[in-house]
C-alpha cells in the first residue's frame, strides 16, 4: 500500500472524525446512484479547436460509464493497486474521466501541466515511476505524442502510452469488466489519491501527495448540506479556469464539485471573454481566478450590462486581491473569498462567514483555532516564526507561516531530503512564506521567503532557470528574479553575466530553453546583461536588490 501517514495520525485524524476513510471514487459513485440524470461535467466551447472533439455535456450516469471503460483499459494493461498513472491532458470531459478511473482501478494520478516538456517530465518519471503514461496527441502546435514515445523509450516502467484520440475511443467503446468493484475495493481513505507537482527554492519539481482522506477533510468546507459553514448546497455549478493539476484546480475546481454532487463547467486554456460567457450562461454559482481576471471584469466598458445573479461565491488567489473588488462583487450580491494555499496540502480562507468586514477580508484571514465556531478551521493548526523557530504572535510580528492539518501531505513523495528541510520535528510544514500577525484573531500575508517566480499561476523555481541557462556556453553567471506584471502576476526576468569575449540576447536564451525542452512558461522574458551578479560576503545573490533594479530598468525603458 502506498500510505505514508504514520498510525498516529491516522488513528487521531480517524478518532476526532476529520478522516472517514471512504474514497473519493466512492463519494461520485454515491453521486451518481443518488443523481443519474443530472449533469455531472460540461466541456469547454472551445473543444474541438484544442483537441478535435465536439464538446459534450454529461449526466452523472453516462460520466460512470466513461470511467468503467477507462478503469477496464487501465486494469486491464496492469494498472492496479499502488500503480501511478500520468496524466498531461487539458480541461475536457476525459480528463475528468481519467480521475475517477484511476481511483476505480484503486492506483494513484499524477497529472502536470501542458507546458511541460522532457526537462519536466524526465524528472517526473524518474520519481513516479508511472505504469501508464496518458497524454494528447498534439496541443497548440507541439506534439505530445512524440514527446511520449520519446519518454516511453527513456523509462522502462510506463509501459503504455495513451493519445488523447484513443483515449477518447477507450471512453465510449472499451468493454467493461465484471469485477470493477472488486479493484476499487481494495484502495482505502489512507491511500494516495494524487500527486501533485509544485516548484519552489528547487532546481527540480517537487511531488506532493494527497490522500483520499486528506482530500476528504475538505468536505467540511464544501459541503454546506451537512456541514456548519459550508460554502455549496447540494447541486451546485462550479467553475474553475484553472487547469486541472494542482492544488487550485483540484482543490478549488475537482473537490467542491464532488463534495456538493454539483455541475463541473470545465475551461481551459484561459481565455477572458469566453469565461464570462460561461459564467453567465451556464448559471454558475461558485469560481475562482486571479485578481487580475476579477479587476478586468470589473472594469470592463460593458460590467453593469453582465448578469452575474446565480453566482454566490467569487473567489480570488494567487496575489492579494484589490480590496475594491471585494465591494464592488457584494454591491452586486455576490461574496468575494480570499484563498491562499499550496500544493503541499495548506489552505487560508477568508469569507463572510470568517471576516465578515470586505476590506479586511481582501487583506488578511482568520486565525483557524480562533474560527471555533466552524469545524473546517478546527481542525488546522498553525504558528508564525521566526529564523530560530521561536512563535511569534505579537501583533506586527512577521515570520514564516508554519501549517498542520488533515489536508497536509505527510512528505514529498520518494524525496527525503526535501521532507526533512520542509518539516519540523512537530509535524509542521514551513511553508516558506511570510505572514505578518496582525491582531489577535487575523494574520496577512507579507511576502515569500521561497526563490519563487509565479507567473500566471504557476509557481517558477529561480533556481531552476538558473541552473539550465548557466549551461548555455556563453553563459558565465545567471539570477532569475520575477518582473511584475499587471495581467500575469510577474514574468521571469534574468541577469546573466557573459563569458569574455561572448555576447548573450534574449533570443538565445529562449533558443537555449526551447533546446533543453524547458515549459515555455519557465522562459525568461525579460534579459539584463551585466558584468556580475551582485551577492553578499557568503555568496549569496542579492535578489531583493535585482528585483528593485529590474523593475525601475523597465519603468525606464
Amino acid at each position: 500500500m502506498v500510505v505514508l501517514y504514520g498510525k498516529d495520525v491516522v488513528d487521531r485524524y480517524v478518532a476526532e472524525g476529520w478522516w472517514d476513510n471512504v474514497t473519493l471514487f466512492e463519494r461520485f459513485r454515491r453521486n451518481c446512484k443518488r443523481n443519474p440524470e443530472r449533469t455531472a461535467v460540461v466541456d469547454p466551447p472551445n473543444k474541438e479547436e484544442l483537441v478535435g472533439f465536439k464538446p459534450e455535456r454529461l449526466s452523472y450516469a453516462e460520466l460512470s460509464d466513461f470511467d468503467d471503460r477507462l478503469a477496464s483499459f487501465l486494469l486491464d494493461n496492469g494498472v492496479f493497486k499502488d500503480s501511478c498513472v500520468l496524466v498531461q491532458l487539458p480541461n475536457t470531459v476525459e480528463l475528468i474521466a481519467a480521475y475517477l478511473a484511476t481511483w476505480r482501478a484503486s492506483a494513484f494520478i499524477s497529472p502536470v501541466p501542458m507546458q511541460w516538456r522532457e526537462h519536466e517530465m524526465g524528472h517526473v518519471c524518474r520519481v513516479l515511476q508511472p505504469k501508464v503514461f496518458i497524454t494528447a496527441d498534439t496541443f497548440k502546435g507541439f506534439d505530445h505524442a512524440q514527446m511520449a514515445s520519446r519518454i516511453k523509450e527513456a523509462f522502462p516502467s510506463i509501459e503504455k502510452v495513451v493519445t488523447y484520440s484513443q483515449l477518447y475511443e477507450i471512453c465510449r467503446n472499451y468493454r467493461i469488466r465484471e469485477d470493477l468493484d472488486e479493484a476499487s475495493s481494495f484502495a482505502s481513505g489512507n491511500d494516495i489519491a494524487v500527486v501533485q507537482w509544485t516548484s519552489g527554492t528547487e532546481a527540480e519539481p517537487k511531488a506532493c501527495p494527497l490522500s483520499h482522506n486528506n482530500w476528504g477533510f475538505l468536505r467540511f468546507l464544501y459541503d454546506g448540506e451537512r456541514y456548519r459553514g459550508g460554502l455549496l448546497s447540494d447541486g451546485d455549478v462550479i467553475m474553475n479556469p484553472a487547469p486541472i493539476v494542482n492544488m487550485t484546480g483540484i482543490g478549488v475546481g475537482l473537490i467542491p464539485w464532488i463534495m456538493c454532487s454539483g455541475t463541473f463547467v470545465l475551461h481551459h486554456p484561459f481565455e477572458p471573454m469566453l469565461y464570462v460567457r460561461q459564467l453567465i450562461e451556464e448559471g454558475v454559482n461558485f469560481t475562482l481566478a486571479p485578481p487580475a481576471v476579477v479587476v478586468a471584469i470589473l472594469k470592463h466598458p460593458m460590467a453593469s450590462q453582465l448578469s452575474f445573479d446565480k453566482l454566490k461565491y467569487f473567489a480570488q488567489g494567487s496575489a492579494p486581491p484589490p480590496p475594491w473588488t471585494f465591494v464592488e462583487l457584494k454591491n452586486r450580491g455576490i461574496e468575494p473569498m480570499n484563498i491562499w494555499g499550496q500544493n503541499e496540502g495548506t489552505g487560508l480562507f477568508s469569507y463572510d462567514r470568517t471576516i465578515p468586514d470586505l476590506e479586511k477580508r481582501a487583506r488578511s484571514f482568520p486565525i483557524p483555532d480562533k474560527v471555533r465556531d466552524l469545524p473546517f478551521f478546527r481542525a488546522i493548526e498553525i504558528k508564525i516564526v521566526d529564523e530560530s523557530g521561536k512563535e511569534m504572535k505579537e501583533p506586527g510580528s512577521v515570520g514564516e507561516l508554519c501549517y498542520r492539518s488533515p489536508l497536509t501531505m505527510p512528505c514529498y513523495y520518494r524525496q527525503p531530503e526535501l521532507t526533512k528541510k520542509s518539516f519540523d520535528a512537530d509535524g509542521f510544514f514551513h511553508t516558506g512564506d511570510l505572514f505578518e500577525v496582525v491582531d489577535d484573531t487575523t494574520i496577512a500575508f507579507f511576502d515569500r521567503k521561497k526563490d519563487i517566480i509565479i507567473r500566471g499561476g504557476f509557481n517558477v523555481s529561480s533556481a531552476e532557470v538558473e541552473d539550465v541557462v548557466k549551461k548555455h556556453p556563453n553563459v558565465l553567471d545567471a539570477a532569475a528574479v520575477g518582473v511584475p506584471d499587471e495581467r500575469l502576476g510577474e514574468r521571469v526576468g534574468l541577469y546573466v553575466v557573459p563569458k569574455p569575449g561572448t555576447t548573450v540576447t534574449l533570443e538565445d536564451i529562449k533558443k537555449h530553453m526551447e533546446e533543453s525542452g524547458v515549459a515555455v512558461y519557465k522562459w525568461p522574458e525579460v534579459v539584463v546583461v551585466v558584468d556580475e551578479i551582485p551577492r553578499n560576503p557568503v555568496g549569496k545573490v542579492l535578489k531583493s536588490r535585482l528585483r528593485k533594479e529590474i523593475v525601475e530598468r523597465m519603468k525606464a525603458g
